[in-house]
């Protein structure tokens, strides 16, 4: 199928609507549609079930449970093209934000929806005090690797017993001041 093409200022970035089941559902299906694309058919068909991808999703938007955000990129005709899935996540004394999952309908892609969706999702991580961000993925998903490298990714971390790679990039890069002295 030939992606559709049409205007990105028909395309808004924005927060998911938990009140509306719909979208709630659509979005933890495209959770699973992701993990059929990376693991195959039947490990992400059966890696977890409908009702948990649901109930995740609205865990992310539990204030109480999770510092989180479902960003959905929606077109004035085409309806919701993609997702992503931000949250705080810490380890040790150390607080990121963490890309959980992102998806745009294979039709959509390479047309910068991602782009916008990763962008957004940084803002968000700014505004809530994380001045770094990751993602971590199966380390065959290389359209991913390869989505979050162009946007200033690096692979930090790659446990190979688990086949997983983590990305990360520091949000707000310390730059280095010119010397005040004169030569």
């Amino acid at each position: 199928m030939a992606p559709h093409t049409f205007h990105s200022n028909l395309v808004r970035i924005r927060p998911i609507d938990a009140e509306v089941a719909d979208e709630v559902e659509l979005v933890a299906q495209r959770m699973q549609d992701t993990l059929v694309e990376v693991l195959g058919g039947i490990h992400g068909q059966t890696m977890y079930t409908a009702r948990w991808l649901r109930e995740r999703v609205l865990w992310h938007l539990n204030p109480e449970a999770c510092v989180g955000q479902v960003f959905l990129a929606e077109h004035a005709t085409q309806g919701i093209l993609g997702h992503t899935i931000v949250r705080r996540e810490t380890v040790g004394a150390k607080a990121f934000g963490l890309f959980s999952t992102t998806y745009i309908c294979p039709e959509f892609r390479q047309q910068s929806i991602a782009q916008a969706l990763i962008q957004a999702g940084e803002s968000w991580f700014l505004h809530h005090g994380l001045r770094h961000a990751a993602t971590d993925t199966s380390d065959s998903n290389h359209k991913l690797i390869s989505l979050f490298e162009g946007q200033g990714y690096s692979i930090t971390y790659n446990e190979t017993t688990i086949q997983m790679v983590r990305l990360e990039k520091d949000l707000c890069p310390v730059r280095s001041r010119p010397s005040s002295h004169s030569p």
